[in-house]
């Protein structure tokens, strides 16, 4: 894992990997060994049921036939999202179980990402393999997601709003009062990381484009200016956290609207126009799982396309000129390629909630009005930095982002000695991944560290300790490191009890100016005879975090090992709207701590 500094320090190295369960390299259904060549593709999430079934139909076609030279050829499609795949690329993909096989096709979400990885290995001195100038396969601006109520007491539809409106709003302390709507609270944004998303990275790129009044060209000189570093600080500070994927804000919304409070849960959230029409369609993840029956939201989502201009995701299709990339491998990707530029291929991608990439093909339903996008928007388009530049824009918000007050809580119970690996145990993976989290952080962020176990033999007769009070990371990161690297695991799991005082101990000491949570890492279940009562824990941290509250504190849980109880650890970070991750194989965990800590 590459923490921030060493992100910066490399020049984009910046791109580090976000994975987590639903990150990972999984294979995309596009069928079983047939004894044809295999061409992997690996695809950034939010198209994966798309490639998927299309590459079903090229296997299965003529074109598939005789692809690789005189080979048949079979596409597989697997999951990785654009910065990981950015950071193993620019790495040489190393091939294991969790990065999976070597691709010779990649699709990030934007092209961007292809310029960022040939300029990675330029400053490494190597080859660029990434092909520039790419077609797009599929087109989808980045937009700004409202509830329709918020849109419209800002005007819409009739009048634009831009990033400079969100600010103006941000910076109000009487937030929504302002506009007649005390009951909505503060304008809270919700935003991924530009590390690792792509709609986060072209959400910034256009931050700084408001801030500077440009369509293109930006400049060092622009970055620096006194005023765009105030207005993106602005915009950051409403942020309610960050994360990896965007799909965490729309499944916590959906489930918000579902209980009626979806207008406070979060104001906007910088996302994909595709997810827009996703939710809206009662399917916020963009992924429809066997049996799954979508019902559409009570409170729809608008697109607002920022008035000053905005960025498309161009889902490019690049064929690897990289060192493992065979030529009958090549040959059958270029095949692949031209497959799903067909007019008939092109037209699924409406289906997807995407804007064909194929200009032969219109656009047409489900881009309309009725799904709350506009077929006529974007009416500006901003251009793409140049990489230096991307590099810095992302150095710079390093600094501008919100900060973090975050209480890491560590499981130390008895199971955490099992097993992991050749000469290594549960809890020593675990301890080397929370060490190597803390480099992510900035160093005016505070940061903490509690144990839990139902056996600490301590005077007081509580089943949590803790090593280190929060603090400025920066001045007590070695100290945190170390009380870690001491961790001995003893006896059972008081989960009820722990997740419960965590929070109540974050809300009793929360910091308005920053994003305050806990990260809770547990390798079981309950095991305390003594407090049983999951519903208490759940009704806490539910009342504590619902509506308009002053004082939200997230509660991100991680499932590790296959015996956690990773629907409790779902339950308790969902009551939080705060995000659950899984890390049931824990040679995975290096991976999982870096996905828990982009939303900080």
């Amino acid at each position: 894992m590459i923490g921030r500094p060493k992100i910066v320090a490399l020049a984009l190295a910046l791109l580090v990997a976000a994975s987590c369960a639903r990150d990972s390299s999984s294979a995309g259904g596009s069928g079983g060994d047939n004894g044809c060549r295999p061409v992997t593709v690996a695809t950034s999430p939010e198209k994966l049921e798309l490639l998927t079934a299309l590459a079903s139909e090229f296997n299965r076609s003529d074109a598939a036939a005789s692809a690789a030279g005189e080979e048949c050829a079979q596409v597989r499609v697997a999951r990785k999202s654009s910065g990981a795949a950015a950071d193993l690329l620019s790495e040489g993909w190393p091939e294991n179980e969790a990065n999976g096989p070597q691709p010779v096709i990649w699709s990030p979400a934007g092209s961007s990402w292809g310029a960022i990885v040939n300029h990675r290995l330029s400053v490494q001195g190597m080859e660029p393999f990434v092909p520039a100038d790419p077609e797009p396969f599929m087109l989808t601006p980045l937009v700004i997601a409202m509830p329709r109520p918020m849109a419209q007491a800002l005007g819409w539809p009739d009048t634009p709003i831009g990033y400079s409106d969100l600010l103006a709003l941000a910076r109000d302390p009487q937030g929504w009062a302002s506009k007649g709507h005390p009951e909505w609270g503060q304008f809270k944004l919700g935003k991924t990381n530009p590390n690792y998303s792509t709609s986060a990275l072209n959400a910034t790129i256009a931050q700084y484009y408001a801030a500077t009044g440009k369509q293109g060209d930006l400049t060092r000189e622009d970055l620096a200016r006194p005023e765009v570093e105030a207005f993106n600080r602005g915009v950051e500070s409403a942020v309610v956290h960050y994360g990896d994927i965007t799909m965490t804000f729309l499944n916590n919304w959906f489930r918000n609207d579902r209980r009626g409070t979806a207008l406070t849960y979060v104001s906007a959230v910088a996302v994909e126009e595709k997810s827009v029409i996703d939710y809206n369609r009662g399917n916020p993840d963009g992924i429809t799982d066997p049996g799954e029956e979508p019902k559409p939201p009570r409170v729809p989502l608008v697109a607002v396309y920022p008035k000053e201009g905005t960025l498309f995701s161009d889902n490019p299709l690049f064929v690897l000129e990289a060192p493992w990339v065979e030529p009958d491998e090549e040959e059958a990707a270029e095949k692949f390629a031209e497959f799903v530029r067909r007019p008939e291929a092109q037209r699924r991608t409406l289906e997807f909630g995407f804007r064909p990439g194929n200009p032969e093909v219109s656009t047409g339903a489900p881009i309309e009005l009725a799904n709350g996008v506009d077929p006529k928007q974007p009416q500006t388009t901003l251009r793409v930095p140049d990489p230096p530049i991307l590099v810095e824009i992302i150095e710079r918000w390093e600094q501008t982002r919100r900060g973090a007050r975050v209480l890491l809580v560590i499981d130390v119970s008895g199971s955490m000695g099992e097993e992991a690996g050749p000469g290594q145990t549960k809890l020593d993976l675990a301890k080397a991944a929370a060490i190597e989290a803390l480099e992510q952080f900035k160093a005016e962020d505070e940061v903490g560290l509690r144990i839990f176990s139902t056996d600490l033999r301590q005077a007081e007769p509580r089943d949590y300790i803790d090593l280190v009070p929060i603090g400025p990371v920066g001045a007590q990161r070695e100290q945190i490191a170390a009380k870690i690297r001491d961790l001995t695991p003893v006896a059972g799991t008081p989960l009820y009890t722990v997740a419960r005082a965590s929070f109540e101990d974050m809300k009793q000491s929360f910091d308005p100016d920053r994003i305050n949570a806990v990260v809770l890492l547990t390798d079981g279940r309950n095991e305390d005879p003594r407090n049983e009562d999951v519903e208490s824990a759940l009704r806490v941290l539910r009342a504590g975090s619902e509506g308009t509250s002053a004082a939200p504190v997230r509660v991100f849980t991680i499932a590790y090992g296959k015996d956690a109880d990773a629907g409790t650890l779902r339950r308790l970070a969902e009551a939080t709207d705060a995000a659950t991750y899984d890390a049931a194989d824990p040679s995975t965990i290096d991976n999982v701590f870096t996905a828990v800590i982009s939303n900080f």
